[in-house]
């Protein structure tokens, strides 16, 4: 099987370790991924490979393209029903350390990330893109990935110490001034 559906077979496997990482549930990961592919197999017209570029190749590559239909996906998902479900399962994610705790640890971590950050770290830590493909997928300045993925980071370390993370203060909302 060769070409954009070979392609998407091969990307599928990377698609719903991302999507669990995103979701936190297998159920839901499994129907981003499907939701994804199918997009990308209705919509595979906008997809324009770079003369001379293979499908897996960096920020032109089909797996920024497929992540960006993903991350867009997520978001319609959480507009709509504005409520995150999270759970205990694990993601699919091998590491030096088989400790059960340990993970299940980084899995709660991970889910109490704001959207927005779990999708930079996801996107910089566990699919390896760069600051500027992650950017492009997620459609925001390069600044911001990296403002992000340090909060992000900063914030995994506190409640990985058992820190209580700070939250911004409710006393003092800003207040419109005309």
């Amino acid at each position: 099987m060769e070409g954009f559906d070979g392609q998407l077979v091969a990307l599928a496997p990377r698609l719903r370790r991302h999507a669990r990482g995103l979701t936190g549930d297998a159920a839901l990961a499994d129907d981003l991924v499907q939701d994804t592919l199918e997009r990308a197999l209705r919509y595979r017209w906008r997809f324009r490979l770079r003369p001379g570029a293979w499908w897996g190749d960096g920020a032109d590559g089909l797996l920024p393209w497929l992540l960006t239909v993903m991350h867009r996906l997520r978001l319609n998902t959480l507009r709509r029903k504005e409520l995150v479900v999270t759970t205990d399962t694990l993601p699919e994610v091998s590491g030096p350390a088989d400790d059960p705790g340990l993970r299940r640890d980084l899995v709660q971590a991970l889910a109490q990330l704001p959207e927005p950050q779990r999708a930079v770290l996801l996107l910089v830590s566990l699919e390896q893109l760069t600051y500027a493909e992650a950017a492009r997928v997620l459609d925001i300045p390069q600044g911001t990935v990296m403002s992000r993925l340090a909060r992000a980071r900063e914030q995994m370390r506190r409640l990985l110490d058992g820190a209580a993370v700070a939250r911004p203060a409710a006393a003092n909302p800003l207040q419109r001034v005309k």
